[in-house]
């Protein structure tokens, strides 16, 4: 009855989308050119999304390039998670084998997460980088396959995306800097309302320069004209284009099914309404044929032909008949495998499954679920349980489903599909209550690495709460925190009529890692409480993990003998109770806080064997802590040149392992060891390496403060205060540790100094020592006092700067004897912290300085020892006798480690103090030419220097023009203009900034700010 022109409903000449083609092919070109791109295709459902992709795809593989194409299936968390991305290296493997093997070489577990054809996954590790590691390791992949080949990856219907998939696909698009690879999506943007999950994906993306998004328009009234010719294969009747085109809207699929409706012998007297109209063919059907399409609608995206024949139970050759007739009226297609239907377009799907009577649909899914556990081969091996599980489930049978849907969280678990595991836990305690009692003791074990044990036994069915502490875990590892809170709350609040002290301590764990990473604490009430709950309870794995728990977070937070005591516990507990896991995090615990102390021999020793350990039996995840920590220790007390060859191994291991964040702390730690050994440009790479490789915030904040110390180093002010936005943005104000809140503190407060900003520099100090420096935290410690004595003495003339300032250097120096020296570095810093409090007092002289320049000429600190070597060399120009070779020497070797490392701070320094000593460095060595007279350089006229003058002696305006017999009113408009030349905001700023640069000295041997 459709006849023929149903056969070409679809038309066979592509319509218009001449400008999106021509987006799509250029953003091709550029990556073939290396610069990967990322474009988002939105439309409305049916206007031709899928046709374009086709079309450029097509032209894309004629160019040379490899197509990847995966959709995403309409049926959530019921299907497999990563489904487009599964479906689309499957085809980049098919196409380049070969390459495919050799860039996934050496990550085949890891990888078959994702393509299960690569091998065995096995059991692997479950934690919160697990996702993250997933993540990486696939765009190392693709990065290498595209390495040589121009790679199209094309992900479909993005508004279906399971939540693994949203955030790979994020992951990629942020991370991808190398390789020809072109990432495309396609999303209906009339499906997302307010609140579709791929809303903030989307406003994620839209923040990126580098994704473009395209929306595609409905056809002008000319193109549907043009569509209805290639259908009808003849040019239309001007009324019948008219007439299409205002019922169609210009939607190119709504076009499609109105030129067959209004063909002779179709269906009349439609209604206006879209399911009648898309239903139009599905009810021209025979019934067989109309069956069999109800059938597929509800199997899912594709349907196995097997499974149709096995749910369906016809004859052979009259389901073949059926399905033909569906096929022939291009309501159904093969699949591109060739082994099953789908329907040709989702919208039909849609309206037939809408169709359906509500006892109808539970009795398919039901003989769905039936026919597929009387023959699992129905489906593929990796899809059969997460499809199992959705059949049973939208069968509403609580006895089959639940099974069935905790064996799908032990399937989504081993992906590291975690958001989509908490989901489908959800649902099973959702069905708890609903399923028979034997049906709950039959249970299998759903047990991960580190959920369910504290609250049983692991080879025992199931109870609730270990259902609980499951979906816990799994939405902490897939960042759904707020939900993984409202779950321990609700386990906690069960607990109170069961009382289980190890269960509970290991919920209150969970609660005090969700609150400090949802930005609501630090962490430690929590932890007390677990604390409380095994205090006095024989050894045991959860135990000794709050204990080492505990101790790491007072190692971070509140070094001292609390946490020495909690990690020696740890350990003895761990091995007591064979938790290698714990032993080693512990082990590693207890080194550093060894060093710490002072034991550093021991401590390094202990990290180092852990370090060992790890790596022999194969613990990636600790390895990873202790390529962070043993190297950080290794900085603590000087030995920086040891770190650098072991963080270069870390971020490695890191990269082959996938292990982002671990990779970012690396990075930073390998800055600081750069800067400090003198290697600045080598430091800035490694600081930007951190701000681009972490998944978290914390590690890339701490890039970016990395990246503010060195251009304060360097100079540039306002790059300095840029970064130190970012890096307070990233670490937050909610949990403060020492080895965050010092350094930031330290680095505001030689910003705000640099600036002018006397009181926001002391504020900085004074919030500090408010906060307390505990023991362990000297390393940080003595850079912040270091900073706040050298900035008190650069301001030790400026009036604005007397008051408060005996309090502050009370404040100061008391901390100052507080502190530990048991390392060379710090015994220098000390003594050079001491030489800027007596240069606060004008009481610093040449016997002040030689030792701090002798203990920093014992060290492998290269920037340091040229500021103190300036500032002996000023001590000894400002004394009477012979001594100026010596001071000459001293400042040649400033200048040369200034001109060397781009520190223009010191490098002016040393040129004004060569030059009013009347000194010559000698030609060459200077960094650049400065100007004669200062005030000059900074274009301040004769008058305005006079003014300012007076404005850093502490003058008011009227004081000021009754000194120049001026008015006023002048002396407000030169104040002004002296305000905008040296980039201040206030007078005070402006005579902080000509004390710090030593304009008017008040004595010509001054020494001056050497930068920070």
């Amino acid at each position: 009855m459709l006849g023929p022109v149903e056969t070409r409903s679809v038309s066979p000449v592509f319509v218009g989308r001449t400008q999106e083609l021509a987006v799509l092919n250029e953003a091709l070109a550029r990556a073939a050119a290396g610069e990967p791109q990322a474009l988002l295709l939105a439309g409305e459902a049916g206007v031709g999304k899928t046709r374009l992709v086709e079309e450029f795809g097509a032209a894309a593989g004629r160019r040379g390039a490899i197509v990847a194409v995966g959709g995403c299936v309409e049926i959530g968390a019921d299907g497999l998670p990563f489904a487009p991305f599964s479906a689309a290296l499957r085809a980049l493997r098919e196409a380049r084998p070969a390459r495919f093997a050799a860039a996934a070489a050496g990550q085949e577990e890891e990888l078959a997460r994702l393509l299960p054809e690569l091998g065995d996954s096995g059991a692997g590790r479950h934690d919160e980088q697990g996702m993250a590691r997933l993540f990486e390791l696939t765009a190392r992949l693709l990065e290498r396959v595209a390495a040589t080949d121009t790679v199209a990856l094309v992900l479909e219907d993005l508004h279906w995306a399971d939540a693994s998939t949203r955030h790979l696909l994020a992951y990629l698009v942020r991370t991808l800097r190398t390789g020809r690879l072109l990432v495309l999506a396609t999303y209906r943007s009339d499906d997302i309302h307010r609140r579709h999950p791929l809303r903030p994906l989307l406003a994620e993306l839209d923040r990126l320069r580098t994704v473009r998004r395209l929306e595609l328009p409905r056809f002008t009234r000319e193109e549907a004209a043009r569509q209805l010719a290639g259908i009808l294969a003849a040019e239309p009747d001007p009324a019948q284009v008219d007439a299409v085109f205002a019922r169609s809207d210009g939607n190119a699929f709504f076009i499609e099914e109105l030129a067959v409706a209004a063909c002779e012998g179709c269906r009349t007297g439609l209604t206006d309404s879209l399911r009648d109209l898309l239903l139009v063919r599905v009810e021209a059907l025979p019934e067989p044929a109309r069956r069999i399409v109800r059938i597929v609608a509800e199997g899912g995206s594709t349907v196995e032909y097997r499974l149709i024949a096995a749910v369906a139970g016809l004859p052979e050759d009259d389901l073949i008949e059926a399905l033909r007739a569906a096929v022939g009226a291009n309501i159904l297609t093969p699949a591109p495998d060739g082994d099953g239907y789908r329907f040709r377009h989702s919208l039909v799907r849609e309206a037939v499954a809408d169709d359906l009577l509500p006892g109808e649909r539970s009795r398919l899914n039901r003989r769905y679920a039936e026919a597929l556990e009387a023959d699992p081969a129905l489906v593929p091996a990796d899809a059969r349980v997460p499809r199992l599980a959705g059949y049973w489930y939208h069968a509403h049978d609580p006895a089959k489903a639940l099974p069935a849907v905790l064996d799908a969280s032990v399937v989504a678990r081993h992906r590291h599909a975690y958001t989509e595991q908490l989901r489908l836990l959800e649902r099973a305690m959702e069905l708890w209550d609903s399923a028979p009692e034997e049906v709950r003791a039959g249970l299998r074990p759903v047990t991960g690495a580190e959920a369910c044990a504290p609250c049983g036994d692991t080879g025992a069915p199931p109870r609730l709460l270990d259902l609980m502490a499951e979906a816990a875990v799994a939405g902490r590892f897939g960042g759904e925190r707020e939900r993984a809170l409202a779950i321990t709350k609700r386990a906690l609040r069960l607990l109170e009529d069961e009382p289980d002290p190890l269960c509970a301590a290991w919920f209150w764990m969970q609660r005090s890692r969700l609150v400090q990473a949802l930005a609501r604490g630090d962490g430690r009430r929590e932890l007390a409480t677990a604390q409380d709950l095994v205090r006095g309870l024989p050894p045991s794995e959860v135990h000794a993990e709050v204990l080492a728990l505990a101790a790491n977070w007072s190692m971070l937070h509140r070094p001292g003998p609390e946490a020495f005591a909690a990690a020696e516990q740890a350990v003895q507990y761990a091995r007591m109770v064979g938790a290698r896991d714990i032993e080693l995090h512990a082990r590693l615990t207890l080194g550093g806080l060894l060093v710490d102390a002072g034991e550093h021999e021991a401590g390094l020793t202990q990290m180092r064997q852990v370090l060992t350990d790890t790596l022999a039996e194969g613990v990636p995840h600790v390895a990873d802590r202790a390529y962070v920590n043993l190297p950080s220790e290794l900085m603590s007390v000087g030995r920086d040149r040891e770190a650098v060859p072991l963080l270069r191994e870390g971020i490695a291991f890191a990269r082959r392992h996938g292990l982002p964040d671990s990779e970012a702390w690396m990075w930073g730690n390998l800055s600081d060891a750069l800067y400090s050994l003198g290697q600045w440009p080598a430091a800035a790479e490694a600081a930007a390496q951190a701000t681009r490789a972490g998944h978290g915030a914390k590690p890339r904040g701490a890039g970016a403060l990395k990246l503010a110390q060195l251009a304060l180093a360097r100079g540039d002010l306002a790059e300095a205060a840029r970064q130190l936005s970012a890096a307070r943005a990233r670490y937050g104000a909610d949990d403060p540790m020492p080895q965050q809140s010092l350094p930031l503190a330290r680095v505001a407060l030689a910003t705000a100094a640099a600036q002018g900003r006397v009181a926001d520099a002391r504020a900085e100090l004074l919030r500090a020592l408010d906060a307390g420096l505990p023991p362990g935290t000297h390393r940080y410690g003595w850079p912040l006092l270091l900073a706040a004595a050298t900035a008190e003495a650069d301001t030790r003339a400026l009036p604005a700067a007397q008051q408060g300032r005996a309090e502050l250097l009370g404040r100061l120096t008391a901390t100052v004897r507080t502190l530990t020296t048991g390392a060379p570095v710090w015994a220098a810093y000390e003594h050079w912290t001491r030489a800027e409090l007596c240069r606060v007092e004008g009481r610093d002289t040449a016997e002040t300085w030689a030792p701090v320049v002798a203990a920093f000429e014992c060290l492998d600190r290269p920037y340091d020892l040229a500021r103190v070597r300036l500032r002996l060399a000023g001590a000894l120009l400002g004394e009477d006798g012979d001594e100026r070779d010596r001071a000459l020497e001293l400042l040649r070797l400033a200048s040369a480690v200034a001109d060397h490392l781009g520190a223009r701070p010191l490098a002016a320094a040393v040129a004004r103090l060569a030059r009013r000593a009347r000194l010559d460095l000698a030609p060459g060595t200077a960094p650049e030419p400065v100007p004669a007279d200062p005030v000059a350089a900074l274009g301040l006229t004769t008058r305005e220097r006079e003014v300012l003058r007076l404005v850093a002696a502490g003058r008011t305006n009227r004081q000021i023009a009754e000194e120049l017999f001026i008015s006023p009113k002048t002396v407000s408009v030169h104040v002004s203009n002296i305000l905008a030349k040296l980039g201040v905001s206030s007078r005070g700023e402006a005579a902080a900034l000509a004390h710090r640069l030593g304009l008017f000295p008040a004595r010509a041997q001054d020494p001056v700010a050497a930068g920070q």
